[in-house]
C-alpha cells in the first residue's frame, strides 16, 4: 500500500473512533484532515461522504435495532436534509477549489466553536414537537455538503439543545444521515466522476475497522472532555489554512 493510502486509512480510523464515541464529527474531522494534506475542498467533501455511506449505514442500522429511532423525526428530517445536501454538493462541485477553501475553513472553525460551546451547555431532558426540525435538516444538509461535515454538530446539537430526547435524536439523525450522505455522494459522483474519489477506499477501510472501537470508547470516556478536544483539533487544523 502507498503512503497516501495509509494516511487515508489513519484519518478514517481516528475520525470514526471520535464519531463513535461522540455521535458526531466524522465528517468535520475527516474533511479538515484531508484539506490539511492538500486535497481540494470538493474532492475532500466528496471522499468524506462516500466513506460515510458505509459508516452511517452501520450506525443507523445499529440504532434501529436498539429502538433509538423516532420515525416521525426521520420523516421530517430526511427530505429537507437530502434536498439541502444535493444543493450544497452541486454548488461546491462547480466552484473553484482555491476560491472556496478559505470559506470552507471558516465554516469548519465555526463548527468547532459551536461544538466547544455545546460542551458547556446544560442538557434539557424533555421531548418537544418542534416546527423547526425540517429547517434544521435542510440547513444541516447544505452545510454538511459544502463543508464536508457538520450534519452531526449542527442537527444533533440543535435538536438536543431544543429539548428533544437524546437517544431518539442521536438514533434518528444517524439513520437520516445515511440518506443525506447517499444523495450528497451521488451528486458528487455525477459532477466529479468516480476517478476523483478512488482514495475514499482508504477512509472506508479505516472507518470500518474503527467502528467497534468507537462503541467501546463511548462507554469509558466522558463526553465533555472529548467534545472539547474535538473542537480544539478542528479549530487548530482549519486555522492553519489561513496562514
Amino acid at each position: 500500500m502507498t503512503s497516501d493510502f495509509l494516511i487515508f486509512v489513519l484519518i478514517g480510523f481516528l475520525a470514526q473512533i471520535v464519531d463513535g464515541a461522540l455521535g458526531m464529527a466524522f465528517g468535520v474531522l475527516t474533511t479538515t484532515a484531508l484539506l490539511s494534506v492538500g486535497v481540494a475542498p470538493a474532492a475532500a467533501s466528496a471522499m468524506t461522504h462516500v466513506t460515510e455511506c458505509f459508516t452511517t449505514a452501520a450506525s443507523g442500522l445499529s440504532h434501529l435495532y436498539q429502538r433509538n429511532v423516532d420515525w416521525r423525526l426521520v420523516i421530517r428530517l430526511a427530505p429537507a436534509g437530502m434536498v439541502g445536501g444535493a444543493i450544497g454538493a452541486y454548488a461546491l462541485s462547480n466552484i473553484d477549489g482555491d476560491a472556496i477553501a478559505p470559506y470552507v475553513s471558516a465554516y469548519l472553525i465555526a463548527v468547532g466553536l459551536y461544538i466547544l460551546y455545546k460542551a458547556f451547555q446544560p442538557k434539557f431532558p424533555r421531548d418537544v414537537h418542534d416546527w423547526i426540525v425540517p429547517f434544521v435538516g435542510g440547513g444541516g444538509g447544505v452545510l454538511d455538503a459544502m463543508g464536508g461535515g457538520g450534519w452531526g454538530p449542527i442537527v444533533t446539537s440543535s435538536l438536543l439543545g431544543r429539548g428533544h430526547d437524546a437517544k431518539k435524536v442521536i438514533g434518528s439523525t444517524n439513520l437520516t444521515e445515511f440518506a443525506v450522505t447517499t444523495v450528497i455522494s451521488a451528486t458528487f459522483i455525477i459532477t466529479l466522476g468516480w476517478s476523483e474519489l478512488s482514495s475514499a477506499l482508504g477512509l472506508i477501510l479505516g472507518g470500518v475497522l474503527a467502528a467497534p472501537i468507537g462503541a467501546l470508547v463511548v462507554k469509558r470516556l466522558p463526553v465533555k472532555p472529548l467534545m472539547i478536544a474535538v473542537s480544539l483539533i478542528i479549530i487548530g487544523t482549519a486555522a492553519v489554512r489561513f496562514m
